[in-house]
């Protein structure tokens, strides 16, 4: 219960968090990725202030910790070099957000509104997943990079 309870409350600080910085507005990261128009700064500093929370955690908390407060492990990626299925979702990811100007974090903070265009982006977020789990199989071994 202290797992669920936890991941709830993490959960929900993130989602106040993107509300309160206006990453749940898809006007902000357009607004973001218009180097050439009126350019909104502002995403940049939300980002800076996530990665450095994050990163502090990361190399000063976590290694003096043996598991995490709520769990039995660590679950930490184990994929760690770059390669072209990773090129490759990124891109699609990168285009998506762009074209639409919301990513997946915000889109779910916003599913209360029940905005339509929400709604269809989650809907198609949740169907784009399981066609990507259905593909996965049938990649070749050989464009994972193992060394």
């Amino acid at each position: 219960m202290k797992a669920i309870l936890s991941t709830f409350i993490a959960g929900f600080l993130f989602a106040i968090g993107l509300s309160f910085s206006g990453m749940t507005m898809p006007s902000k990261v357009i607004g973001f990725l218009d180097i050439t128009g009126n350019w909104d700064i502002s995403l940049m500093f939300v980002m800076i202030g996530a990665i450095s929370v994050y990163s502090a955690l990361f190399h000063f908390v976590k290694p003096k910790m043996d598991k995490p407060l709520f769990n039995d492990k660590f679950m930490l990626p184990t994929r760690t070099k770059v390669d072209i299925p990773l090129v490759f979702g990124a891109s699609l990811f990168g285009a998506g957000w762009g074209l639409g100007g919301i990513c997946p974090g915000p889109a779910v903070a916003s599913i209360g509104l029940l905005d339509t265009r929400i709604l269809v982006f989650v809907g198609m977020m949740i169907v784009g997943m399981y066609l990507g789990m259905m593909v996965q199989p049938f990649i070749p071994k050989s464009l994972y990079r193992n060394d």
